[in-house]
C-alpha cells in the first residue's frame, strides 16, 4: 500500500512510518517540522526509503503533492499539549481542526484511490475516567475538579451524592466525553469529522484514542510533551522532576511500539472500521512513582521528585484505559513491559538533545492563572 503518514517525522509518526516500511508499505511522510518539536539542526529519525514532503497540512498545494497516488492515510499530525492549548486557542483549533478538515476534504475527493484512514486521537477527551463508589460498587462519572473542590474534599474525586472518595475503574470508549480543555476538544472534533465523512463517503475510518504514549524520540526540549520525557530532561540535568498535586494521581502509559503496532493492524483489518478504540496498557501508575523509577533507571536515585501540592487547572486525577474492544478487534495486547520500556527511553535520552524548559512552562502557566498560587494542604489530601 502507498501510505501517507501526516506528522510522520514526529514522535509517534516516525515509529508508524518505520514499522509500515518494514511491513512492506511504500511510505511518504508529510510534516511541517515545527521548531517546538524539531529544533534547528535536528536529524529526522526516518529510514532513507521514506519519502519526506515538508510543508503544512493546511496548504492545498502541499496536500495535493503529499496525497498523490496514496492508498492509505495515517493522520498523526497536530499540535499537542493540554496546558498550552488553553492559551494558544486559535493555534490549536486551526492546526488540529482546520488541518484535519483540509485533509478530509482532499481525501474524500480521492475516495476512489484512498481506501483507508487511521486517525490518532486522544484519551484527554474523557476528562476524569470512570469511577466506582466503594459503598455499593456503582460506577459513575464526575466533572473535572476545581481548586475549591480540592480544598474542601481532598485530591481524590468524591461522589456528589454520598461524599465518599471514589475508586478509579477502567474507562471504556462508550464513556461520555467530559473534558474541558482546548486540545481535547480539538481531538473530539477530529474524530467526529473523520467518522461522519467516512460514513458519508464509504471510506473506512478507524480512530485510535491513545493514552499516555512514551518511548524513544519524544522531544526532550518540549515542556508540553509527555510527562516521562519532561521528567527525564530534568533528571539528566541533575534537577528533580516537578510533580503537581500529591503525586498519587495516576496515568495509563503505553509504549510507542505498541501504539504503532496497533496502527498497522488497524490498516490491515476491517474489523475496526468505523470504530473508536482505546489504546493503552490498562495499568494505572502513580506519577510520583514514575519519577522515582526513572531516577533509579537513570542512576539518579538521590534525586527525589519535587512534589509541589499545587494544582494545574483542568488536570484529571485518574484515567485508565479499558482495552477490551482493541483486544477484540485488533488482537491488541501491550507487549512492552514497563521496566523494559522505561529503560529503553533512558538509554535513548542519554544521547538525545535535551533542553530543560520546565521553568518557562511554569511561568506561562502562572501568567495565565492555570496553576494554583501556593501548595494546597487539606486533611483529606494527606
Amino acid at each position: 500500500m502507498r501510505l501517507l503518514v501526516t506528522g510522520g517525522a514526529g514522535f509517534i509518526g516516525s515509529h508508524v512510518a518505520e514499522r509500515a516500511l518494514a511491513a512492506g508499505h511504500d511510505v511518504r511522510v508529510l510534516d511541517n517540522l515545527d521548531p517546538q518539536v524539531h529544533p534547528p539542526g535536528t536529524v529526522l529519525p526516518l529510514p532513507p526509503a521514506v519519502e519526506v514532503v515538508e510543508g503544512d497540512l493546511r496548504d492545498p498545494d502541499v496536500l495535493t503533492r503529499a496525497l498523490a497516488d496514496v492508498e492509505g492515510v495515517v493522520h498523526c499530525a497536530g499540535a499537542v499539549g493540554v496546558a498550552q492549548s488553553m492559551y494558544r486557542i486559535e493555534h490549536y483549533v486551526d492546526v488540529n481542526v482546520r488541518g484535519t478538515a483540509a485533509l478530509l476534504e482532499a481525501v474524500t475527493r480521492r475516495r476512489g484511490s484512498v481506501r483507508r484512514l487511521v486517525l490518532l486521537s486522544s484519551m484527554t477527551q474523557y476528562g476524569e475516567g470512570l469511577y466506582r463508589r466503594p459503598s455499593d460498587g456503582r460506577t459513575l462519572r464526575v466533572d473535572i475538579r476545581s481548586e475549591s473542590d480540592i480544598r474542601s474534599s481532598g485530591w481524590e474525586p468524591v461522589c456528589p451524592e454520598t461524599g465518599e472518595p471514589l475508586v478509579a475503574a477502567p474507562t471504556p470508549e462508550t464513556a461520555r466525553l467530559l473534558s474541558r480543555n482546548v486540545y481535547a476538544l480539538s481531538k473530539r472534533y477530529q474524530e467526529e469529522l473523520a467518522l461522519t465523512l467516512g460514513g458519508t463517503y464509504d471510506l473506512p475510518v478507524v480512530c485510535l484514542r491513545l493514552f499516555n504514549v512514551y518511548g524513544p524520540r519524544q522531544t526532550l526540549g518540549n515542556p508540553y510533551t509527555g510527562v516521562i520525557a519532561i521528567f527525564l530532561t530534568r533528571l539528566l540535568a541533575g534537577q528533580p522532576p516537578v510533580v503537581y498535586e500529591d503525586g498519587r494521581q495516576t496515568r495509563d502509559f503505553v509504549s510507542v511500539h505498541d501504539a504503532a503496532r496497533a496502527v498497522l493492524t488497524a490498516l490491515d483489518t476491517t474489523r475496526a472500521d468505523g470504530r473508536v478504540l482505546n489504546i493503552g496498557s490498562g495499568e494505572a501508575r502513580p506519577i510520583a512513582d514514575v519519577a522515582r523509577t526513572l531516577a533509579r533507571l537513570a542512576g539518579r536515585e538521590e534525586i527525589a521528585p519535587d512534589v509541589t501540592y499545587r494544582f494545574r487547572q483542568g488536570d484529571v486525577r485518574h484515567c485508565v484505559a479499558d482495552i477490551r474492544l482493541a483486544r477484540e478487534t485488533l488482537d491488541f495486547e501491550p507487549a512492552t513491559t514497563w521496566e523494559a520500556g522505561l529503560a529503553e527511553v533512558v538509554d535513548w535520552a542519554r544521547a538525545a538533545p535535551a533542553d530543560d524548559r520546565t521553568a518557562q512552562a511554569e511561568l506561562e502557566l502562572r501568567e495565565h492563572r492555570l496553576v494554583s498560587d501556593a501548595p494546597i494542604s487539606t486533611e483529606a489530601s494527606r
